[in-house]
């Protein structure tokens, strides 16, 4: 009986070390590197300047006098995200266009980005930053003063921005693998891809690289059951 007990006390304490040793390797193992092509959204109070916003088109509202700009790139976080190349000047874009009551002007820039930017299939607008200037209602969003300056809008079933002008006209921040530019294996539109309201950067697994949250509470619980299981097994002997 103990040769048994003992046998069976061994191969669990053999696989919760087992699970122990999976868990070392993936908190050591670098998260693979991965990018995202995405419709990044900038806020600007119409000088020289954009600032990445911190909410989405359809949740902010600029006001009169303020520039919004979007830029297509392929991005790995906010901290690399292109800019829109060309500058939120309100004056200029919205010269001439007087203030009506009841209205505010909004400058819009939309910047299509560059070749490397470009997914596999599509041809990006021939003019390769648009700007315009919207009058709309004083409450109206960004998405609202977009709409007026480059239709049609695309989005997904999240509500997150995916096409301007028609462009792209498939895809919604797809994950592309690092140094070969092209679409990783299809996911999910809104898979790590930024909250329902907003085209910001996809969020990461985890900080440094590391493991998520997830994938470490698993383990942790792996090996919680392995001990209970080893001590249940001597207290029966």
């Amino acid at each position: 009986m103990r040769t048994l007990l003992a046998g069976r006390t061994a191969r669990i304490a053999g696989a919760a070390g087992g699970a122990l040793l999976t868990l070392t390797a993936v908190a050591a193992a670098p998260a693979q590197a991965a990018g995202y092509r995405y419709w990044s959204f900038w806020e600007s109070d119409g000088g020289k300047s954009w600032t990445y916003a911190t909410q989405g088109p359809a949740t902010a509202r600029p006001a009169d006098g303020d520039a919004i700009g979007f830029r297509f790139a392929l991005s790995q976080g906010t901290s690399d995200t292109s800019k829109p190349t060309a500058a939120p000047g309100f004056a200029k874009i919205c010269a001439g266009v007087e203030k009506k009551d009841g209205s505010k002007r909004i400058a819009v820039v939309v910047d299509f980005g560059g070749p490397k930017d470009t997914p596999p299939g599509e041809k990006p607008p021939a003019k390769p930053v648009e700007t315009g200037c919207a009058q709309v209602r004083e409450d109206a969003t960004g998405a609202e003063a977009l709409a007026v300056v480059a239709k049609p809008l695309r989005y997904d079933g999240a509500a997150m921005l995916c096409g301007i002008a028609g462009y792209p006209a498939r895809g919604c921040g797809e994950p592309v693998a690092e140094g070969d530019g092209q679409s990783a294996s299809a996911a999910p539109a809104t898979t790590g891809s930024a909250p329902a309201t907003s085209d910001s950067a996809p969020a990461s697994d985890g900080e440094g690289g590391g493991p998520s949250f997830g994938v470490l509470a698993g383990g942790a619980a792996v090996l919680a059951l392995g001990g209970a299981a080893i001590w249940k097994a001597r207290r029966r002997g």
